[in-house]
């Protein structure tokens, strides 16, 4: 076992829950901003829960492994209870108001591209980082959005 791990999930559980402190929108009513704040907690503590789950192109399961937009599906349906679609493209078409880095929020969908057109999606978490599912052979982690990550970065969208 690696002897960070322990670190690592501290660390992680700090950034949460200080992401889950964030407050939403002012322009929703009390019980909408909760809600919305609950929804927001559930997916981001779901996601950091399959952290480590293995990379599968097209998997959308913990026990099948996820590809990036598989697990977002996945963690929007289970904590949530909302339907997205299984393609990161067809995610970042959602009538939503595009987010700039600086504008995001827990619980918001992150999107990037290597060219022209969308092509990997992940889950902001708050200070920072996302989780995502990056590539085959790897396994869902927490990622800062800096480095290449931010070169990559296109927008975000608010699903609530």
């Amino acid at each position: 076992m690696d002897s960070r791990l322990p670190l690592l999930t501290c660390c992680a559980l700090g950034l949460l829950l200080g992401a889950c402190a964030s407050t939403p929108p002012r322009h929703a009513s009390p019980a909408i901003a909760s809600a919305q704040a609950n929804a927001a907690n559930a997916v981001l503590f779901r996601a950091m829960s399959l952290v480590g789950t293995p990379y599968r192109w097209g998997g959308n399961t913990p026990q099948g492994g996820f590809d990036c937009s598989g697990l977002v599906s996945y963690v929007f349906r289970d904590a949530a209870g909302m339907a997205l679609p299984h393609q990161s493209s067809a995610m970042a078409e959602l009538g939503r108001r595009r987010l700039a880095a600086a504008d995001l929020q827990s619980g918001d969908l992150v999107f990037f591209a290597s060219g022209r057109h969308v092509d990997h999606v992940g889950i902001y978490v708050g200070e920072g980082r996302f989780v995502h599912a990056p590539n085959s052979g790897g396994t869902v982690r927490l990622d800062a959005l800096d480095g290449w990550w931010r070169a990559h970065f296109s927008y975000g969208k608010r699903v609530w």
